[in-house]
Formats: structure tokens, C-alpha cells, sequence
């Protein structure tokens, strides 16, 4: 490696490099961070390896890295090496090695992504909605990641928001003792805020900036799922989309299928992928996918190869703007059209990893037999039978790369789901994550509490996996 681009005081979001290494065509870039999770002494910290396209690194590379370090024999330090990553510009040093000279570049932190958002978004509808005589009050909780400086200079310096309309935007080292996860569990301060019906709209960022939660007046939450749908039926409010068209959708398996009834009244195809960022590269390279979700708050476009927290708000920020709604009456008017998703995720986190693995292989083995092909659940008043079941795998229709065993899967013949996955985000301790998704298209019963909705598939998914009697659990860390 002959030249370094680091953002300045080391300060970048996971999108603002994507886009860097895709604008001066860099061979890839490093990430170093905890993303949505604890920081700080004994938190999590982690390393994210973004290949040539901006995208993260795909299994093959992964793997291929992984090996070539079992073969390392040595390694060289420079412990005189001073990079002064405050000042911006470029530094050069001789290190004595085939690179004359050894270049690092301390960029601004936003200016180039910022210009990208520039060529997708129209600014001054976004800025009349934030400046002009009708205009929204907004709140925005960069949870003292990175977004800090992302925030005041697109939303409250180019756009015009309030500068009291950003809070939390100081990057703190363990992100002010608090897990900078954009859900409700977490972003609790913007909720309370949002809830005193003084903010017409809410938003809250993980700590390097690819998820996002929404929020509308009185606190009115956004899911995921929905807002992924939400977005691809608006997309005609983005300039960018009515210059490229849209190709084609892409979601990650446990998200809800929300987005499916969208893609299937537009016309354009879904593809339902493994969960991580790393499976849609490859569909938006080949110029199969416009839009991509997960349902754990992360959307992103083709205009880079990551999920992007602050370009999904500027969707939703310019939706409002079009059709001069509330967030809460956009989400009506969509589950009026659409039908609406319930859907919840319950987390269980901390476990030991051989008895979440233990559990995981015994439920496979339950539901895979086809004797459960056929049996039914009566919970209360309601009748579940099970119409299939599987341990989904992934062929990628690019490259027919094949990805086995991403999760147990039961689909209901009323189209309700529920799935049983291990999330890989530590080897310390094992998260088993149960998903619940139930639709209902009688808009006079979309006012329902998804908990209470979807308590009898949550009785089935808890009866049939033995959680809480294998872990000693009474009920999940986290629900979303």
C-alpha cells in the first residue's frame, strides 16, 4: 500500500467510505468500529474490510484473507511514524521500503460524500421543508458516534434545520455508556422527545452511520420492514430514481415481506438474500437491484454499495415534502394500499454459544421433518397450519455462489412466518434472534399492538424451541 485517505481526526461513517474508495477508485478500505454496539473499555470493536466496489468484503475474500494470515511469519512496525490527522491535506514519509514516497491523505469527513448526496436528492424542496413558512420541526440523535459531524453540516448547515434540531452529535469513545443502537430499546431520549408532540419528525443513527430508525409526531414509529416498503413505493420523489429507473428490489430473509407487495404492483423483481450487506453487492454490480433492506434499520441504494443511514432519511425527509403529509399518515395511507406487516424481532443476547447451537440444530431437526409439514397450532382462538419449512439457503443468481443454513423458517398457509436465526456479531457470546410476521390487509385492523397481534405465533415460536426453559430465560434482552 503506497497512499492512506483517512478521514479527518480519524473520523469517517461506513457510507462516507464506501463512497471515497468508489470516487478515487481505491483497491478497498479498513473500518475500524463498534457499529450499533457497546463501546468502550470491554465493549465490542470490530474490523470491516470494504472491497474495490465500496461494498463489504464477500465470504470468498473473507475466507481467502483468513488463510493467508495463518501463513504470516512476521510483520513490521514503525513506531516513529506521526500522522497528524487534524490537518488536511497530504502527508509523506520515507519508509524505506518500494514506495517513494509513503502518502497518507487526511480528507474532510463529509465533503465528498456530501456531494454525492448533492447529485440525488432535490435540496431545495428538502430545505423548504425544514426552512419555509410551512415547515417541519425535526430531531435528530447521532448517538454520539460519528454522525455528529454528518448531521450539522448536511442537515442543519445545508439544509437549514435549527442546530438544536441535532443532539448527541459529539463522537464519544464508548458513545456516552450507552449502546448507540437506532431502535426504541436504545434511542429512549429521542422517543421521550418525539413523544411530546412538539417534533414533526425524529431520526436516530448507529454509531458509523449505516442504520437508521424513524420516528413521526407523538412518537409514531416507523419499523424497518415498513420503511423499506414505505421508500420503494415513494421512489418517484427522488431524482435520482426518475433519471435510473428501478431494476429490482432486494431483502434480507427475515425482513418482512412488505416490500414484496410493492415490488409486485410496481413490476420489478425481489430478491430474497442471506442477512449482510455483502449479498447485495453483487445484484446492484450486475445492475439487478435499486434498493436494498434489512430489518435491522438498514436501507441503502445502487449510489454506493453499503447501507446509508443519513440517505435514507433524506428519502423520507423529501417524501414528506412531495406529498405534504405526516410520517404517520404516509404509514397509513401505505398499509391502506399495501396491507399491513405486523412484525416484530426478539432478541435473545449473552447466551452460551454450544446451548443457543444446541437449540438451533435440535429446532432444525423438528421442523425439517415431514411430519411438521403438516400439523397445526391452535393458540386461543386462532389455527396456525404449517404450510412449509426450511433452512434457508442462498444460490446467487450472478454468480451461483451457494449459502446454506442462514436460518429455520416456518410459513403459516395464512402467510404468517416465523423464523429462528444466530446472529455472528460476537463469539463471545451467542444471540438467537425469533422473528414473527403476520399480515393483515383489513385496514380497520391496522390499529393493533404488533406484540398483541403476533403473541400467538410468539406462544408457538417459544413452545417449540424451548428457549426458555434450555436457557433460563423469561423473556428476550431486546424486543424490536
Amino acid at each position: 500500500i503506497g497512499r492512506l485517505v483517512i478521514g479527518q481526526n480519524g473520523i469517517l461513517s461506513t457510507p462516507a467510505v464506501s463512497c471515497i474508495i468508489r470516487k478515487i477508485k481505491a483497491a478497498g478500505g479498513i473500518i475500524l468500529t463498534a457499529s450499533h454496539s457497546p463501546g468502550g473499555p470491554g465493549g465490542e470493536f470490530g474490523v470491516k474490510f470494504e472491497v474495490a466496489n465500496g461494498g463489504p468484503a464477500p465470504d470468498v475474500v473473507s475466507e481467502k484473507i483468513y488463510q493467508i494470515s495463518k501463513t504470516l511469519e512476521e510483520y513490521a512496525i514503525c513506531p516513529d511514524l506521526r500522522v497528524d490527522l487534524s490537518r488536511l491535506g497530504r502527508q509523506e514519509f520515507d519508509l524505506e521500503n518500494k514506495f517513494k514516497p509513503f502518502r497518507v491523505e487526511i480528507v474532510d469527513s463529509v465533503d465528498i460524500y456530501l456531494n454525492l448526496l448533492r447529485s440525488i436528492f432535490d435540496f431545495n424542496a428538502i430545505r423548504s421543508l425544514l426552512t419555509g413558512p410551512n415547515q417541519i420541526k425535526i430531531r435528530i440523535d447521532a448517538m454520539n458516534g460519528v454522525m455528529g459531524s454528518y448531521v450539522r453540516k448536511i442537515l442543519c448547515d445545508e439544509l437549514g434545520a435549527p442546530a438544536n434540531s441535532a443532539i448527541n452529535c459529539i463522537p464519544l469513545e464508548d458513545f456516552g455508556g450507552q449502546p448507540p443502537d437506532p431502535n426504541l430499546t436504545y434511542a429512549a431520549a429521542l422517543l421521550e422527545a418525539m413523544r411530546g408532540g412538539e417534533y414533526g419528525f425524529g431520526a436516530a443513527f448507529d454509531a458509523d452511520g449505516d442504520r437508521y430508525m424513524i420516528l413521526g409526531q407523538n412518537g409514531f414509529f416507523v419499523n424497518a420492514s415498513d420503511s423499506l416498503a414505505i421508500i420503494a413505493a415513494n421512489l418517484s420523489c427522488i431524482p435520482y430514481f426518475r433519471q435510473m429507473g428501478v431494476r429490482g428490489f432486494g431483502r434480507s430473509m427475515p425482513t418482512s415481506t412488505a416490500l414484496d407487495k410493492v415490488a409486485k404492483v410496481m413490476k420489478v423483481p425481489v430478491y430474497e438474500t442471506p442477512t449482510g450487506w455483502r449479498y447485495f453487492s453483487n445484484l446492484m454490480d450486475s445492475g439487478r437491484c435499486s434498493l436494498c433492506g434489512e430489518e435491522s434499520f438498514g436501507t441503502g441504494s445502487d449510489h454506493l454499495r453499503e447501507k446509508d443511514g443519513l440517505w435514507a432519511v433524506l428519502v423520507w425527509l423529501s417524501i414528506l415534502a412531495a406529498r405534504k403529509q405526516s410520517v404517520e399518515e404516509i404509514v397509513r395511507d401505505h398499509w391502506t394500499k399495501f396491507g399491513r406487516h405486523y412484525y416484530c424481532r426478539f432478541d435473545y443476547e449473552g447466551l452460551e454459544p454450544r446451548t443457543a447451537y444446541f437449540i438451533m440444530r435440535d429446532l432444525e431437526t423438528l421442523i425439517t421433518d415431514k411430519s411438521f409439514s403438516n400439523q397445526q397450532f391452535a393458540v386461543g382462538s386462532n389455527i396456525y397450519s404449517v404450510e412449509r419449512t426450511d433452512s434457508f439457503e442462498y444460490v446467487d443468481p450472478v454468480d451461483g455462489t451457494v449459502t446454506k443454513r442462514q436460518g429455520l423458517r416456518i410459513v403459516f398457509s395464512d402467510a404468517s412466518r416465523l423464523i429462528f436465526r444466530m446472529s455472528a456479531s460476537s463469539h463471545v457470546r451467542a444471540t438467537l434472534r425469533i422473528y414473527a410476521e403476520s399480515y393483515e390487509k383489513d385496514p380497520s385492523q391496522h390499529d393493533k399492538e404488533p406484540q398483541a397481534v403476533l403473541s400467538p405465533l410468539i406462544a408457538i415460536a417459544l413452545k417449540i424451541s424451548q428457549i426458555h426453559e434450555r436457557t433460563g430465560r423469561k423473556g428476550p434482552t431486546v424486543i424490536t
